[in-house]
């Protein structure tokens, strides 16, 4: 199958010998950052560093200000741990010179910085807190900046499709800078609740299905009454319907998978209106269309037909990319998305039996996380692997 590996532009830039050492571990693509979070990174092998430190989201190229011009949300610029004016245009020119098609890494609904400076912006939850590292995709304001910057950032020259991450909703689960929100486990359905929204723009489209917001928040705040005491293993939809009932169960979903459907449709619309013909689309996600994340929530038939296929999470295993190919049409593509680097929890050692397991299950292509983070050990297993 087809490998792709994910790379940071600080990766490259600076290092002669980075892209060549990446297209020697047999991938035939890149997964080429362009629009990032704040992250602090491992460089293992860089001559000039071996820590980035990312302070807040940005893209990592220079923005056009036509795009922008008069709005307050709108992307950052990245700051001083950016190693050029233009990163990663530096980075995809050495990656295509070194014989490998590059594919833009555009994160999207996942920006503290953005959430800190514009409050009214953030996902609210059941108890009135802000989440600043997760923009509200109901509001009109962000539905506007998220689909202009993932046109802007998936169509960099010389690109040849795209993967849009955080292309839905985002909720309490983030890795938020030294987080502390692991005292109490939370399953799945609790962490839903958690990241129900309620903000203004939440507020009224609840009240357009029927459904009043103090209603459902103070269902929220009494179900997870007992969870703060000792915790909550409940995972599935139906503990969700059981934990606030079943009809404020769909309601709220039904909401939500409305609002997170027509964002991907629209921003995908972006990316394909302002890309070459043959321009591909893929969105990182989750076949359960509750989650919310990086690999947002959605509904497998629905997302195969808007987009021109998945990055599928599977380091827990690949169960989640059946449901996927069920849907797969024509050139449509499932990629299984399979961590490499063994201190973040990976297998490498293990790809080539991982890969075809994944393949029975579906996968057309692999995505493998992350050429730039991983030890010089990891990526000769990787090697091993594509280039027995």
């Amino acid at each position: 199958m087809k490998a792709s590996a994910f790379v940071y532009p600080w990766d490259v830039v600076g290092d002669p010998d980075a892209a060549a050492r990446i297209a020697d571990l047999g991938v035939r693509q890149v997964t080429l950052a362009s629009a990032y979070h704040s992250t602090r990174a491992l460089t293992p092998r860089h001559p000039r560093h071996r820590i980035v430190t990312a302070e807040h989201a940005s893209v990592l190229y220079p923005v056009d200000e036509d795009h922008w011009a008069g709005r307050a949300l709108r992307p950052y610029a990245a700051g001083a741990w950016a190693p050029t004016a233009d990163p990663y245009g530096e980075a995809a020119h050495a990656l295509a010179e070194a014989g490998l098609d590059v594919h833009t890494w555009v994160v999207l609904a996942h920006n503290s910085r953005l959430g800190a400076e514009h409050p009214d912006s953030n996902v609210v939850n059941a108890y009135g807190d802000h989440y600043p590292w997760a923009p509200c995709i109901a509001q009109p304001a962000v539905r506007a900046y998220l689909t202009t910057l993932a046109a802007e950032a998936a169509v960099r020259p010389g690109a040849r499709g795209t993967e849009l991450e955080s292309c839905g909703w985002y909720g309490l689960a983030h890795l938020h800078a030294h987080d502390k929100i692991a005292g109490v486990g939370l399953g799945d359905a609790a962490q839903y609740l958690m990241s129900l929204c309620f903000c203004p723009a939440c507020r009224s489209g609840y009240a357009e299905l029927g459904l009043d917001a103090d209603e459902l928040s103070e269902a929220v705040r009494r179900a997870l009454d007992p969870v703060w005491s000792a915790g909550s293993a409940h995972v599935g939809w139906p503990a969700v319907e059981k934990l606030i009932g079943a009809d404020l169960a769909a309601t709220s979903l039904e909401w939500r998978t409305r609002v997170a459907r027509t964002l991907q449709e629209s921003a995908v619309a972006a990316v394909r209106a302002a890309a070459p013909p043959g321009f591909q689309v893929l969105l990182h996600a989750d076949p359960t269309a509750y989650h919310c994340g990086a690999n947002v929530g959605v509904d497998p038939e629905h997302i195969m037909r808007v987009a021109d296929g998945v990055v599928v999470p599977c380091a827990a295993g690949p169960h989640l990319l059946a449901p996927f190919a069920e849907q797969r049409t024509g050139g449509g593509v499932v990629a299984a998305n399979l961590t490499v680097v063994s201190g973040m929890g990976g297998r490498p050692a293990t790809l080539a039996a991982d890969a075809e397991r994944a393949a029975g299950l579906g996968a057309t292509e692999l995505r493998l996380y992350h050429a730039g983070l991983a030890s010089g050990a990891d990526l000769s297993l990787v090697r091993a692997a594509l280039r027995p």
